[in-house]
């Protein structure tokens, strides 16, 4: 998850266009872990995300249903008294609005690092295990191998006369003696020398079968480690959403509760259908501003989608960008025409592999390094590298904004630090879509995407994963 192209990449990524916008900012926390995903009633906020700071999905229904219509406000100006109780109604429910989307936006923080938390335990006793169960298997090669020389031994002395040899010399003459004496001599070196073999062997057994036990126990606690994981992925992705319907709810009536309240307070002859008239205004821009950025996610999907299948016709169907030196590579994302893509164009910045530990945007990042890093600039678009089923998609500690898309045969797929989703869970997508842009959130130290591919209980390398599959 590192990346040391760009140590000002936060002042980058700004400049890029892809960072949050300063009212993301506010709404949300620094590295803005949670988008748009349309409008969601608030009556299906998480009760899990919101029941840790006391907040019941009922008393959100009950808040959503008691908004001030703009007639209860033209008739609330028509008396000081009643002017006075509508304006108090509404600036609770500003009140509460905020809070309550602070609260859920928390939750889901929480939540992501609780499962972060877990995701890297399973990851570690994975590792763990498979480490264990392949000591077993060396050891029990050597004692196979330890044993078939044992037996090449025995062999050699039943060949070679054994026990014969005794009655032989017994009845010899002394010129033949010397020599008898000799060999017998050359087979207790034989016979000491397959009692060693032979001991060798049965260790060797004896430390294969603890290293088995050892790895059938660290498999039990790798598969418990991986059930809480999984639990916490879940409730991670329900608190993303209850913190997303919040602040979903909040940003559909909050501009419109401070104009009522604006309207309220006003003693101009400023009238409430001019308010009305105003708010109708911005929301027909907030409209048309979504629908621009709708269809330039399109046209960027378009063109990408282009590019793909440019670079499978020009590579005959073949992988992305060509191997990395020892310095990284370059290549293009999302190309291929196969089953498997490339995720991100740009360098490969980082392998996979043990790496020391640094402390990176207020997050620890693990001592294993278990991805590819893709560098292509902050906003680049990342590609699904196949087909499948996100189930993931959410802040995750020191991952950051992280989707994770199940393929189906045991495999899924990672990708981190993400700026923006694409995506959202449940969403199924094909091979070489954008599914989110790069970004630096989580421990991250430049934009760019953390890739990962989970296989066997574990993470692989990715590099060569996808290389074997013609997609790098």
């Amino acid at each position: 998850m590192n990346n040391d192209q760009h140590p000002d990449a936060r002042a980058t990524s700004d400049d890029c266009g892809c960072a949050p916008t300063a009212a993301e900012r506010r709404a949300l926390w620094p590295t803005s872990p949670i988008t748009r995903r349309g409008a969601i009633t608030v009556g299906a906020l998480s009760a899990i995300a919101l029941s840790a700071f006391g907040i019941s999905a009922s008393t959100q229904s009950a808040h959503a249903a008691d908004y001030p219509s703009w007639d209860d406000v033209q008739r609330a100006k028509a008396s000081e008294s009643a002017k006075g109780a509508e304006i108090s109604r509404i600036e609770t429910l500003i009140q509460s609005l905020t809070q309550r989307a602070a609260a859920a936006e928390a939750a889901a923080r929480t939540a992501g690092d609780e499962f972060y938390e877990a995701q890297q335990a399973f990851f570690d006793q994975a590792a763990k295990a498979a480490d264990l169960q392949s000591q077993a298997d060396d050891q029990s090669k050597i004692a196979d191998e330890t044993a078939r020389k044992a037996g090449q031994v025995a062999t050699q002395l039943y060949r070679n006369g054994g026990d014969d040899a005794a009655l032989e010399l017994f009845f010899s003459d002394s010129a033949d003696a010397d020599g008898l004496l000799s060999r017998l001599g050359g087979m207790d070196k034989l016979l000491g020398y397959n009692r060693t073999v032979y001991e060798n062997a049965a260790s060797a057994r004896d430390a294969a079968q603890s290293l088995s036990d050892q790895a059938t126990t660290a498999r039990d606690e790798r598969d418990r480690l991986q059930k809480i994981a999984e639990e916490k992925m879940i409730k991670a992705q329900q608190a993303a959403d209850a913190a997303q319907a919040a602040l979903d709810e909040k940003q559909a009536n909050l501009q419109t509760l401070e104009a009522q309240l604006a309207a309220l307070k006003d003693n101009t002859a400023a009238t409430v259908a001019g308010y009305q008239e105003g708010e109708r205004v911005r929301k027909a821009e907030e409209e048309r501003r979504r629908k621009a950025e709708a269809e330039r996610r399109r046209q960027e999907a378009e063109r990408a989608r282009k590019a793909a299948e440019e670079a499978a016709k020009n590579n005959q169907g073949g992988g992305g960008g060509g191997r990395p030196s020892s310095g990284g590579g370059s290549g293009s994302g999302g190309s291929g025409s196969g089953a498997w893509r490339r995720p991100h164009g740009g360098y490969i910045s980082s392998g996979y592999g043990p790496r020391p530990p640094q402390f990176s945007n207020g997050v620890w990042r693990s001592t294993y390094h278990r991805g590819t890093d893709f560098a292509n600039g902050c906003g680049a678009p990342i590609y699904a590298a196949s087909s499948g089923r996100v189930d993931a998609a959410f802040y995750n500690g020191g991952y950051g904004n992280y989707v994770r898309i199940q393929h189906g045969n045991g495999i899924a797929t990672g990708y981190a630090h993400i700026a923006r989703f694409a995506v959202s869970s449940g969403q199924h997508v094909s091979a070489g879509q954008v599914i989110a842009y790069a970004g630096n959130t989580g421990a991250s130290q430049g934009c760019h995407v953390h890739f990962e591919v989970y296989t066997g209980g574990g993470t692989v390398n990715p590099y060569n994963f996808l290389a074997a599959r013609g997609a790098i």
